[in-house]
């Protein structure tokens, strides 16, 4: 093990539980229960997992399943087996964001007693009208259309939608593969929804929080959310996190088209191609060859990925590769069904 590897066992932030008497640095699959894996997040999972397993982290399953509205019935066990089958494992049983709701309670509450939370009804299209913003891209909520009263401040009701008072400011984020990173989150998206009309907390927290009662170090994920991972430290920070967890945010795969997979693309999910009688070992060999880890497609186990996959090659991505998509091309699709 080199010495950047051994410095990336070491534990990112000693104040945070780790539940249980592990206390490994921890990384986390957090796959949202909408249908089926495809091609993209099985990179990003293949390419968490092989990291974890090569440097001694320990790795939970978390479904992310808060958004009951675009759930899918039977995801969570189709996604496990389709994990299972590409050769991942992780450590305990998984669990879902909507089984106890209390840790998001508790941490609004914190919000909440800082001043940092208010009562928010205004829909998307009103408050485009409010700033004069044209539709498309990005939505960023003022601090201008913040409630004057003083009751709409808090967290008294949770049928209503609240948003984070974001604090202004420039806040650095230090990825391992695309290095020092600066936003401004109040200035690039404004007061974040944290808890929604459905009384469930929004992605923004959900996700801080979960990390936080996980004991997570190491954040494995696509670099469409690099600029997330800014609002996350914020949030963090107001709920008493001290050292922000190490950041890996891996070019996204995009089609022939130059679009991003999604999970529309039915016919590249993971179940479908399991169906189809495409074998893991052809999945992992693409998937491994369009990250740039071996130079041809060929069938490799899961198990083998390991030593492929390491944090030299991932921290050293050309400025052109960080900011490129790997691209999937026809000749990738038919070798993988040949």
């Amino acid at each position: 093990m080199s010495a950047n590897e051994r410095s990336m066992t070491a534990e990112s932030d000693t104040s945070i539980h780790h539940p249980g008497s592990d206390s490994r640095p921890r990384t986390r699959l957090a796959p949202s229960p909408t249908g089926d894996l495809h091609l993209g997040n099985a990179r990003t999972f293949l390419c968490n997992w092989a990291l974890a397993r090569r440097l001694g982290w320990s790795i939970i399953l978390r479904h992310e399943d808060l958004d009951a509205s675009r759930a899918v019935p039977g995801s969570c066990e189709r996604i496990e087996a389709s994990l299972h089958w590409l050769g991942l494992d992780w450590d305990g049983p998984s669990r879902l964001q909507s089984e106890n709701l209390d840790p998001y309670i508790d941490a609004m509450r914190t919000l909440a007693g800082g001043d940092l939370v208010f009562r928010s009804d205004l829909s998307r299209r009103e408050v485009r009208e409010a700033i004069g913003a044209p539709h498309g891209g990005e939505l960023v909520f003022p601090a201008t259309l913040r409630p004057i009263e003083r009751d709409r401040w808090g967290f008294m009701d949770r049928s209503a939608g609240h948003r984070f008072a974001m604090p202004g400011g420039e806040e650095v984020v230090r990825d391992e593969i695309f290095g020092t990173c600066t936003f401004d989150p109040a200035k690039e998206g404004g007061d974040p929804v944290v808890w929604t009309r459905d009384g469930r907390p929004a992605y923004q927290l959900a996700v801080v929080v979960d990390d936080l009662l996980d004991g997570v170090t190491d954040i494995v994920r696509g670099d469409d959310l690099l600029s997330s991972a800014a609002r996350q430290q914020r949030l963090g920070q107001a709920l008493g996190r001290g050292t922000p967890p190490r950041w890996w945010h891996l070019p996204l795969v995009h089609d022939q088209d130059g679009r991003r997979l999604s999970k529309r693309d039915g016919d590249l999910g993971l179940d479908a191609l399991r169906t189809a009688g495409v074998s893991p070992e052809r999945v992992v060999g693409l998937l491994l060859h369009l990250g740039g880890f071996v130079p041809e497609p060929a069938p490799i186990h899961a198990r083998d990925a390991v030593g492929l996959i390491n944090p030299e090659r991932l921290t050293t991505l050309s400025e052109s590769e960080r900011g490129s998509p790997c691209r999937l091309g026809q000749e990738d699709l038919d070798w993988l069904r040949s």
